[in-house]
C-alpha cells in the first residue's frame, strides 16, 4: 500500500518494494527499530551511531544515499500518518514500541508524487500489527552498560470493537562515546533512557465504514557523555482515521492529526584536551502542529484493460518556537546572550493517480501532485550582554512545487518481473534549518532564513526474478540528480552555515536476493552502490567533485537464520559499510567498518522464549562523527531476556 497509496499487492506495483516482516524484527539483535536498518541498505540514516548513544536531532534517514543529514529526505509513516518530526524532520525510532510492529515497508525513489513533502529520496512506513483475538505479549531483557528494556503490548476484541495498548521502557548507563586519543576528564559514558505509550482503539461502525483512534506519548533523555552536553524530548501525539466502502464507488480513507511536544538541547564549550567544561547553551524547542488528509480510490474501471485511479489532498499547519540561554566566553565586545526565535509553516498539496492495468502482464501507472507551502509569521530577538536587543522580522515566504511521476511494469512469464519509473521530487526547508542555529562538539552550525526547496529528478530500472525453489533476487540501477542540496556549508574555522549548494549526482545500483534452501532455514543478501558527488556549487568551486557528507559509496548486508518455531530460532547478520567523510570538503575521513551481530531464542515452551544476543560481536571501533571531536560508534554489546505470550 506504501508504493500506491492504495491496496495492492506488492509484486503488482512499479516499485522496488522492501518489506522487512515481524519474523525478522522478532529474531533481530536490534534493541530498537533504528539498529535494525541496516538490513535494509538503501536505507541509511545521518550518522553509524545507535539511538541509544545519538542526539535526537541526528536521526535522519535517506534513501539510496540521497544527501545524508540529520533532516530526513526521506517521508516515515506509521499505519499512513507522518512520524518525521514536524520542525527538524529527524525521527524518533525509540517512539515506535518493537511488539506492536507487524512489517516495515521501504519504498525507494522520489516519493513526492503522492506524499508530497519529505519524500524526497523515497517513503518508508511502519505498520502495525492487526488487533486479532485476546493477546498479551511481554518482553525483558538486559544487558551491557546496565542495560534494561521491557516491552508490553495487550491486545482484545469486543464484537466490532478492538483495542490495543502498547509500551517500553529502556534505561542504560550508555558507552563511551569519545574516542579515546580525544578523551579528556569531562568524558563519560552516554547514558540514555526512554519511555512511551500507545493506545488504538478501532470499530466497525457498519458494514461499509471502520473509525481508528490512536493516540500516545514518548519521552527521552540523553547524555551526549559529559555533564553540560543533554537532550530531552516530550511529545504527545494523537489521530483520527476512518476508512469508508459506499455502495461501488470505491474506497474513502480520512485522517486527522497532530503532534504537541518540546526538544531540549544543552551544549557545552570545552577547555584544552578536554579538561574541563562550561555550559555554553541552552536551548527548548516547543512545536505543535496539525494535519489532515483525504484519499479517494476508485473500484477498477474497465476501459481497454482496468484503471484504478486514487485522488487525494491534505494539509499541515507547524509552528514552533526556539527559546535560547547563551553563556559566551568573556568578550570586549557585546556577545548575544538569549535568542528567541519563531515561525510557522503551511503545506498543501492534491494529487491524482491512474494505475492502468492493460492486461495481467503490463501496468502502467501516472501520478501528478500539486504542492504549496507558506513560511509566515517567522521573527528572531537577540539580547545582547550590553542589555540592547536586535529584534529581526523576516518576511513571509511561498512557494510552489509540481512533482509528476510515471511507472511501468512489464510481467511476460510469471516468475520475471520487468520495472522502470521516472519521478521529480521536492522537499521544503524545514523551520528548523530557516531559523534554528545548533552546535555539535565544537563546530557552530547556523540557521539560513534565505533557503529554498530541494529537488531531486531521477529514474530507475529493475528486474525482479521469483523461483520455485525458494528463491528470489532483484537488482535495480538508479539515478537521481539533487538539485538545491541543503548542506552545511564550511564558511570559517568550526563554522558552518546551511546553504542551497548547486547540484549533485547520485547514481548506483541495489540488489537483494533470498533463498529459502531447507525449509526451517533462510539465507538473505542485500547491496546498495550509491556514487555521490557534488557538480555543481556556486561560490564553493573546490567542493565540485566531492563526495556528499555522511555518504558511503558501499553498503551490505548479509544473514543467516534458522527458525523452528518448536524449539529455537537463531540469525547471523554481518553489515558493512564502507568509508565515508564528516564534512563537505572531505577533509575529514572515516573509515570503512564490518559489523557481525548474533541472536538465539529458545522456545521453552508455546509461551515463553529465551533468548540472548551480542552487536559488534567483535568489538570493532568505529568512527561516527569528526565533529571537532571523533565519536564512536556501539562497541560489542551483550544482552539477552525472556519473551512472554498469551493468544495471537
Amino acid at each position: 500500500m506504501t508504493a500506491t497509496r492504495s491496496p495492492r499487492p506488492i509484486r503488482d506495483v512499479a516499485a522496488a518494494v522492501i518489506v522487512v516482516p515481524r519474523l525478522e524484527l522478532e529474531r533481530s539483535p536490534a534493541k530498537t527499530l533504528d539498529e535494525l536498518l541496516p538490513i535494509v541498505p538503501s536505507l541509511g540514516l545521518f550518522r553509524r551511531s545507535s539511538s541509544l548513544a545519538a542526539d535526537p536531532s541526528s536521526q535522519g534517514v535517506t534513501l539510496r544515499g540521497v544527501g545524508p543529514s540529520g533532516v530526513s529526505r526521506s517521508l516515515v509513516l506509521v499505519d499512513g500518518i507522518p512520524a518525521n518530526d514536524p520542525f527538524g524532520g529527524w525521527v524518533y525510532w525509540r517512539a515506535i514500541p518493537r511488539l506492536g510492529i507487524q512489517q516495515f515497508e521501504v519504498v525507494p525513489g522520489g516519493g513526492s508524487a503522492l506524499y508530497g513533502n519529505y519524500a524526497l529520496s523515497g517513503v518508508s512506513q511502519v505498520v502495525s500489527r492487526p488487533i486479532a483475538s485476546q493477546s498479551v505479549l511481554a518482553s525483558g531483557e538486559y544487558g551491557s552498560y546496565s542495560s534494561g528494556l521491557f516491552g508490553l503490548r495487550a491486545a482484545d476484541r469486543w464484537g466490532p470493537i478492538g483495542g490495543a495498548v502498547e509500551g517500553e521502557l529502556l534505561k542504560s548507563d550508555g558507552y563511551p562515546v569519545v574516542a579515546g586519543y580525544n578523551r579528556g576528564a569531562v568524558d563519560r559514558n552516554a547514558p540514555s533512557e526512554h519511555g512511551t505509550i500507545n493506545a488504538r482503539v478501532e470499530g466497525e461502525v457498519s458494514s461499509d465504514l471502520s473509525i481508528v483512534l490512536r493516540g500516545g506519548y514518548f519521552h527521552e533523555d540523553q547524555n551526549g557523555g559529559t555533564q553540560f552536553t543533554t537532550a530531552a524530548v516530550r511529545r504527545f501525539e494523537y489521530a483520527a482515521s476512518a476508512r469508508a466502502t459506499p455502495g461501488n464507488v470505491g474506497l474513502l480513507d480520512l485522517a486527522i492529526f497532530g503532534h504537541s511536544g518540546t526538544f531540549r538541547q544543552n551544549r557545552a564549550r570545552f577547555f584544552s584536551n578536554r579538561s574541563r567544561e562550561v555550559l555554553a547553551g541552552d536551548q527548548d524547542v516547543p512545536t505543535h502542529d496539525f494535519g489532515a488528509g483525504l484519499v479517494w480510490t476508485s473500484p477498477p474501471l474497465p476501459m481497454l484493460g482496468s484503471h484504478t485511479l486514487t485522488v487525494g489532498g491534505d494539509a499541515r499547519r507547524i509552528t514552533a518556537d526556539t527559546q535560547e540561554q547563551l553563556f559566551p566566553a568573556p568578550s570586549p565586545t557585546p556577545s548575544v546572550i538569549s535568542r528567541d526565535a519563531r515561525g510557522e509553516q503551511r503545506l498543501y498539496g492534491f494529487f491524482a493517480q491512474d494505475v492502468y492495468d492493460a492486461s495481467d502482464a503490463v501496468q502502467l501507472s501516472l501520478t501528478l501532485r500539486y504542492d504549496r507551502w507558506d513560511n509566515e509569521n517567522a521573527s528572531r530577538v537577540e539580547q545582547l550582554s550590553d542589555g540592547s536587543s536586535v529584534p529581526t522580522r523576516f518576511a513571509g515566504r511561498s512557494d510552489r512545487q509540481v512533482s509528476p511521476k510515471a511507472g511501468l511494469r512489464v510481467r511476460p512469464i510469471d516468475w520475471l518481473t520487468l520495472r522502470a519509473s521516472a519521478y521529480r521530487a521536492f522537499r521544503a526547508p524545514t523551520l528548523n534549518e530557516l531559523y534554528r542555529p545548533f552546535q555539535v562538539g565544537t563546530v557552530f552550525t547556523q540557521a539560513n532564513e534565505n533557503l529554498g526547496p530541494e529537488t531531486l529528478v531521477g529514474g530507475e530500472a529493475g528486474v525482479d526474478v521469483r523461483s520455485p525453489f525458494g528463491l528470489g533476487a532483484r537488482l535495480t540501477a538508479f539515478r537521481n540528480e539533487l538539485k538545491n542540496p541543503i548542506t552545511n556549508v564550511t564558511v570559517g574555522t568550526n563554522l558552518r552555515q546551511r546553504q542551497n549548494l548547486g547540484h549533485a549526482r547520485i547514481q548506483g545500483i541495489e540488489a537483494d536476493a533470498s533463498w529459502r534452501f531447507a525449509r526451517n532455514w533462510l539465507v538473505t543478501a542485500a547491496y546498495t552502490l550509491a556514487q555521490s558527488r557534488v557538480t555543481d556549487a556556486p561560490g564553493q568551486p573546490q567542493l565540485v567533485g566531492k563526495q556528499l557528507p555522511q555518504d558511503p559509496k558501499h553498503r551490505t548486508s548479509f544473514s543467516l537464520s534458522f527458525d523452528d518455531p518448536r524449539s529455537l530460532t537463531a540469525e547471523a547478520v554481518v553489515h558493512h559499510v564502507s568509508a565515508q567523510f564528516e564534512d563537505d570538503v572531505n577533509n575529514l575521513p572515516m573509515s570503512n567498518v564490518i559489523l557481525v551481530d548474533l541472536f538465539v531464542a529458545w522456545h521453552a515452551t508455546p509461551y515463553v522464549d529465551l533468548f540472548a544476543a551480542v552487536d559488534n560481536l567483535f568489538d570493532r571501533a568505529y568512527l561516527v562523527g569528526r565533529s571537532g571531536v571523533d565519536t564512536i560508534g556501539q562497541p560489542r554489546f551483550i544482552h539477552g531476556g525472556i519473551r512472554l505470550r498469551v493468544g495471537r
